[in-house]
């Protein structure tokens, strides 16, 4: 496969306070025709993290409008998601739209932090959302010993089924703490209640360090999963193909898309979200910075 890009598609302006800096983990949610709301996670000047949205003409590239206030802010105090809020994925469900969102807090020593996954629900189409509960829905276990973050979920047949990433270690060297993690899966029959057992998705290989953000797509009998990949030189995007949805071939080399010299996305290209819009396979991603450059768009070219 080859994505063609079309450039950055937005970064906040830094007019307003909850949104100064970053655009990070865009999730699509298809408005008709070629036009969508995308969430984004946005930092205010004390590094704190709120989701909000801009609705966008993927054919065109054309942002069209955008939040005045976010969707959803940090939680209280003490909470799980007291530093910070990160949109993850978007399923609808009878009616009502489910957001699953990672909440965050600092560790003691930077770059180490913590984070979980929490539920909202929105009933008028994802312009304002409700927490289905102030503790998280997925958090550190015995088989995810440091953090969990990240969840693509999708209802698939009777099943509710989720891939997420899973942090289980942190290591110490010359030049400061390093993160790994890899991709696990989970499943549940409401989205709210979830089971797992440690079983990886996506492993790391040799010299990786992290595994992050999936985006999973059914195509007739095939999963499609996207996700970035760090090797230590910044996170690339890769790409993996399963059967079932539970044991997965990593096919990094077909991943169709790459940094661009000097540009926006030239050191890193991250989070991916791909679906089909107006016809179209379409990708968000961000580039430098973990998505303090914003984010952009590529769309799938056909097979030839």
């Amino acid at each position: 496969m080859r994505w063609r890009k079309q450039g950055r598609l937005y970064a906040p302006s830094g007019e307003r306070a909850w949104a100064r800096t970053h655009a990070s983990l865009p999730v699509a949610l298809p408005l008709g025709g070629t036009v969508c709301r995308i969430f984004f996670a946005a930092r205010d000047e004390g590094n704190r993290s709120s989701i909000g949205w801009v609705e966008a003409d993927l054919d065109t590239g054309t942002v069209l409008r955008e939040a005045a206030a976010p969707v959803l802010e940090p939680g209280p105090l003490g909470f799980f998601d007291d530093h910070g809020v990160y949109p993850a994925s978007v399923v609808e469900h009878e009616g009502a739209l489910y957001l699953y969102y990672v909440g965050w807090n600092p560790g003691p020593t930077p770059p180490l932090f913590y984070a979980s996954v929490g539920l909202a629900v929105s009933d008028d189409g994802g312009l304002s959302f409700r927490r289905v509960s102030p503790a998280p829905i997925l958090a550190r276990s015995p088989y995810d010993p440091c953090l969990v973050t990240s969840p693509f979920v999708m209802k698939d047949g009777g099943r509710w089924r989720m891939w997420y990433v899973s942090g289980f270690r942190w290591e110490r060297a010359a030049d400061g703490l390093h993160s790994f993690y890899h991709v696990k899966y989970a499943e549940s029959d409401d989205g709210i209640e979830w089971r797992r057992d440690g079983h990886v998705a996506i492993e790391l290989r040799p010299g990786e360090r992290n595994v992050a953000r999936p985006c999973v797509r059914r195509e007739g009998g095939v999963y499609r999963m996207w996700y970035s990949c760090d090797s230590g030189e910044g996170y690339r995007i890769g790409y993996a193909e399963s059967a079932d949805g539970m044991d997965w071939t990593r096919r990094d080399d077909e991943a169709g898309i790459g940094p661009s010299t000097g540009e926006w996305d030239g050191e890193a290209q991250a989070y991916p979200w791909v679906g089909e819009v107006g016809g179209v396979h379409r990708m968000l991603y961000n580039g430098n910075g973990f998505g303090r450059t914003g984010f952009g768009l590529a769309h799938l070219e056909p097979d030839r």
